[in-house]
């Protein structure tokens, strides 16, 4: 193989990145898929949590946020205590139609400030002085689950995988176009290499010959399945809604994936914070409602939950420049059809009590992946999370 040929090769298998795991695509399966799945979307950035749900008699709040503070008669009250930003009407929607559990003071013990250390950390499931190298959805592909041997059983609508998808032995699928990544595939000189006789490779060769084999029946797959069903209904016509429409057609369409991975970043909002964040939750708050009204017609939204999460709030006290730093714990957010208990699965954060001026830790975020894993997929969470933790109930 010449050079120039190599480095086109490695490229693709990057972009494409069906990470190592040598997996048999099941070209020939169709049908429905009857498990329960999940859909995670991460808020990159460390979204602003006192913002979000906001603490409205709470003179603390107002007092430590003067400008940023939003005033009480313009806020989605759900209880005598907190209301939504007025940006997320999709959010009050799915809280008042019993589709939200909300958790608040989410974090980890001895909490880390950088966006890329915490992100790892609720990536991996690690405690904040461990370093992981394979994500907790990763370790629940390498550990043999019902389907894992799929090797689209977790997909990432991306061009690159997340550390959170990462296994020692399978990792997930990464695609953000499955027309263009399929249009790729077709290339003869892909296709000539696909279809190479592996036996006599070896080395980067050989690792490069399968996962294009693989990669390319998998796109074959996602691809078709992506042409089956189009939603008729109206995203926001931006990154987040365009992808979860997307997840939405391959739900109804009867793929065999049971993990879905998404994102929206731009909520490191240290300077002038008021309308930069509004606009992100109102993306986020109506892509989400779609998403669900979406899944609910189909039939498919009690067989779904939907995890969203920041890798870190902000601080309680607003900066000079009329935007929040880093802080810690946070609020995370749990929507699906078929939750047992929806609503404030515990108080707000203490405002009178705070850790050198951040919101004291009440939940750890693995509790929450501990119950979606044992809970709503139905597997053993201290293989995945190395240890036990409390079960929240809300599936």
């Amino acid at each position: 193989m010449k050079r120039r040929d190599f480095i086109k090769l490695s490229g693709l298998t990057t972009t494409a990145a069906l990470i190592p795991g040598f997996l048999k695509a099941f070209e020939g399966k169709t049908g429905n898929f009857s498990g329960k799945r999940v859909v995670i979307v991460q808020l990159s950035g460390g979204n602003d949590g006192l913002n979000t749900l906001v603490p409205f008699r709470n003179d603390i709040y107002y007092k430590e946020r003067p400008k940023l503070g939003i005033k009480p008669e313009t806020l989605l009250k759900i209880t005598d205590e907190a209301g939504f930003n007025p940006a997320l009407t999709g959010f009050r929607k799915l809280f008042d139609g019993g589709r939200m559990a909300i958790c608040n003071g989410v974090g980890y013990p001895n909490p880390d400030r950088s966006h890329f250390r915490s992100m790892d950390i609720w990536q991996t499931g690690s405690n904040a002085d461990e370093y992981l190298n394979t994500g907790w959805i990763g370790r629940l592909l390498d550990s043999k689950c019902k389907g894992c041997d799929n090797p689209w059983y977790a997909v990432e609508v991306d061009d690159t995988l997340s550390l959170a998808m990462k296994g020692n032995l399978k990792s997930g699928f990464a695609v953000k176009d499955p027309a263009r990544l399929q249009t790729l595939m077709q290339d003869s000189f892909l296709r000539q290499l696909a279809d190479q006789k592996t036996e006599s490779a070896s080395g980067e060769l050989a690792f490069l010959y399968k996962t294009l084999a693989q990669t390319t029946s998998s796109a074959a797959y996602i691809y078709e399945k992506s042409k089956v069903y189009k939603s008729t209904l109206t995203y926001p016509q931006l990154q987040l809604g365009n992808e979860l429409k997307q997840i939405a057609e391959l739900i109804r369409s009867g793929i065999e994936s049971k993990i879905f991975y998404t994102g929206i970043s731009g909520f490191d909002t240290h300077v002038q914070q008021t309308n930069t964040h509004a606009r992100l939750l109102q993306i986020v708050g109506d892509s989400l409602s779609t998403f669900t009204d979406d899944l609910a017609a189909g039939g498919e939204l009690e067989n779904t939950v939907i995890l969203v999460f920041s890798e870190f709030g902000r601080r309680v006290k607003q900066n000079a420049s009329n935007g929040t730093d880093h802080g810690t714990a946070n609020n995370v957010y749990i929507i699906g059809g078929n939750l047992k208990q929806g609503g404030m699965r515990n108080p707000l954060s203490d405002l009178s009590d705070l850790d050198s001026g951040d919101l004291k830790m009440q939940l750890d975020f693995r509790s929450i992946y501990s119950t979606i894993l044992g809970s709503w997929l139905n597997v053993d969470s201290k293989l995945i999370l190395g240890r036990e933790f409390s079960n929240l109930g809300f599936v």
